[in-house]
């Protein structure tokens, strides 16, 4: 049996797939299916380790992103489109996998494109409020659509397509309390916001942070992704805020949380501040209350979707750009640390919104689509 994953660009679309290549391992064991390979395929492996860990063969093929502006870069992405559409035909020929499990984007697109040719079944998977644009032509032909959010529906065709929630990889599916204020060397008796800005770091909310930094130190302590581009200005930046602050070791800053430095900050958070990406669906899983800041522009403006969607289920509060100022910040920080009722009421809220089993539908439905394309 072989299944094919494929998605890039950014964690957001990475990252579950390994959450479904963990289940799809899994439920092979539990049903014995001996001959499972899994295959990556995209024009960059994103995180090398992940892969190998879950034993999956890295297909590289080039892939072109379409912009909807205007930019030079559109001519030569033309070609590279077309050269990924070529070998991604070509590898998709020889891997003939018996199903391809795609998160859309556009390193997708070779993959899909071959698997529609080549009549290979296909499964969407679909994060956000408003879908892009690469899953909602993909989804004209697929076998089966998953989705995140409820409201994904109306754009989809709604006989293929079940709501499923967000994969979660099973080491970050919940927080890590033991040992976890050692781990970030952080006292117990302060409060701490954990702030994530995604895979690619958001430097609206960097610098930001970096402004504020000595005041909500003096009360709080911080744990801040930056993104890895973001990092060294980050830091160098709010060196020079705090000098000589003795509040300074309260503030810990990383371009990236793996594994083990995600649990423990999801084990010591009071709140978390975020974009309104994939990432939301990991807060839920937490349990923690959030203040969630979306992307003003975004595809659709599907963040701004995801936001306000999510803070009806009494999760979050939700901050938009353009009312974004230190001031209202530290405000809306300050406002939710102290109230210990409405924190215990978006925990529950949190909770209950949380999809746990996500990765493990969407992989069982693909063993299943599996096991009758080899059979025919």
């Amino acid at each position: 049996m072989k299944i094919l994953l494929t998605g890039g660009g950014t964690g957001g679309h990475f990252y579950p797939l390994i959450a479904i290549a963990e289940k799809l391992t899994e439920i092979a064991d539990k049903e014995k299916i001996i001959d499972l390979k899994l295959y990556y395929m995209s024009d960059s492996p994103y995180d090398k380790r992940m892969l190998f860990e879950n034993s999956i063969t890295y297909v590289q093929i080039p892939a072109g992103k379409m912009r909807l502006y205007f930019s030079i870069k559109n001519f030569f992405d033309m070609f590279s489109t077309v050269t990924g559409m070529f070998f991604g035909l070509i590898s998709m020929f020889f891997i003939y996998p018996d199903v391809v499990i795609s998160k859309g984007g556009y390193a997708a697109f070779p993959a899909v494109f071959a698997a529609k040719l080549l009549r290979i079944p296909v499964i969407v998977h679909e994060s956000d409020s408003y879908p892009g644009r690469l899953n909602v032509w993909t989804a004209k032909f697929a076998e089966k659509v998953a989705i995140s959010w409820p409201e994904a529906i109306e754009y989809l065709p709604k006989e293929k397509t079940a709501l499923t929630g967000q994969p979660i990889r099973k080491n970050i599916l919940h927080g890590d309390s033991e040992g976890a204020f050692e781990f970030y060397k952080f006292s117990s008796n302060v409060p701490v916001i954990l702030v994530l800005g995604g895979s690619q770091g958001a430097e609206i909310i960097n610098n930001i942070f970096v402004d504020i930094l000595p005041d909500l130190l003096s009360r709080y302590q911080i744990i801040h992704q930056t993104g890895t581009k973001n990092i060294d200005d980050v830091i160098s930046r709010s060196k020079v805020v705090m000098n000589n602050n003795e509040n300074l070791s309260r503030y810990v800053a990383l371009p990236y949380l793996n594994n083990l430095a995600t649990r423990m900050a999801a084990g010591v958070a009071t709140i978390v501040v975020s974009r309104a990406g994939s990432a939301i669906f990991e807060i839920a899983s937490w349990g923690i209350p959030s203040i969630i800041i979306p992307i003003t522009n975004s595809n659709g403006n599907h963040q701004h979707k995801n936001a306000y969607n999510y803070a009806r289920s009494g999760s979050c509060i939700v901050l938009d750009e353009t009312n974004l100022t230190p001031h209202v910040l530290v405000a809306e920080i300050d406002k939710l640390i102290n109230n210990k009722e409405k924190l215990a009421q978006m925990k529950s809220s949190a909770l209950a919104f949380a999809t746990p089993l996500a990765a493990e539908k969407i992989a069982q439905e693909a063993i299943n689509i599996a096991q009758s394309h080899e059979e025919k």
